[in-house]
């Protein structure tokens, strides 16, 4: 075990051993939630490529300002590949629990069962960080029970609305995530911001971005309440007029090498964070 010390905080940060056949996990301790959130974004667990994403994606503000504490029941819908889970992991493994939606490794769809694989492959070819990550697994819009009704103090969501706006099952996952919260249990948004004369969210989510106005009043349907805002991941370079969409800036690049430099100095799109509760 190795005890440093940062300002008034001291943080204990737990390291892999060997117990037979059991594996305990890599955990941050903190004696507050700001602390513990630094030290898991700043760990040494995080590869290269996830921490230079941190300029543009800014992971302890966003997880300060929804709220994270280390006890929590969290539950992260639509992981991609598993960046956010990087840090929530740690935070959430010693007195808290993290449970993670994913598809179906054995689903018929080729695609759908080869993103569930990489994903499930990533949490288990490092046990030292994800041995305690349950997994939730999902088949929307007919499957999307997150665990036991008022069970999870957080669910989170990352970039993700526009993909479920666009697949037409944008309120069941709202509902679902209504039903496993506790009252005053949180939801944390974080997605990509169309501009502000944008009003049409369906259209608008062909191109990855979605009006604020618009995911506001869908969240608010399914009965939770807005709590605040911030600009946090505001990004003013965005002009959000590209050919590709979102997907033509960082990390994506998806018009590869046209305009590359141009879009590198953009950086990443200009997102809301919005923090609702559950009444």
């Amino acid at each position: 075990m190795a005890m440093v010390k940062s300002g008034f905080a001291q943080l204990l940060v737990g390291v892999l051993f060997l117990s037979g056949s059991a594996i305990v996990p890599t955990v941050v301790k903190a004696q507050d939630s700001g602390a513990a959130i630094r030290l898991a974004v700043e760990s040494s667990q995080r590869s290269a490529k996830s921490q230079a994403r941190d300029v543009y994606r800014h992971p302890a503000e966003t997880l300060n300002f929804f709220g994270l504490r280390p006890n929590m029941t969290v539950v992260e819908l639509w992981p991609g590949g598993g960046w956010f889970t990087e840090i929530l992991a740690p935070i959430l493994a010693d007195k808290g629990k993290l449970i993670v939606t994913n598809f179906d490794p054995n689903s018929p769809d080729k695609n759908t069962a080869a993103g569930a694989k990489r994903f499930n492959d990533k949490l288990t070819a490092n046990p030292k960080v994800f041995s305690k990550v349950q997994v939730a697994t999902i088949d929307p819009p007919s499957q999307l029970r997150l665990g036991p009704d008022g069970s999870a103090d957080m669910v989170l969501t990352f970039r993700n609305i526009h993909n479920w706006v666009s697949a037409g099952y944008e309120a069941q996952i709202y509902k679902a995530a209504f039903n496993v919260l506790k009252s005053g249990g949180i939801l944390g948004v974080e997605e990509h911001r169309a501009a502000a004369s944008v009003t049409d969210g369906v259209k608008s989510a062909d191109n990855g971005y979605m009006p604020e106005a618009y995911v506001i009043q869908k969240i608010e349907a399914a009965g939770f309440k807005l709590l605040s805002k911030s600009e946090i991941n505001a990004n003013p370079k965005d002009t959000k007029n590209y050919k590709g969409g979102v997907w033509t800036l960082p990390p994506t690049l998806t018009l590869g090498q046209e305009d590359r430099g141009k879009y590198l100095l953009i950086g990443e799109s200009d997102r809301m964070t919005l923090k609702f509760v559950k009444p």
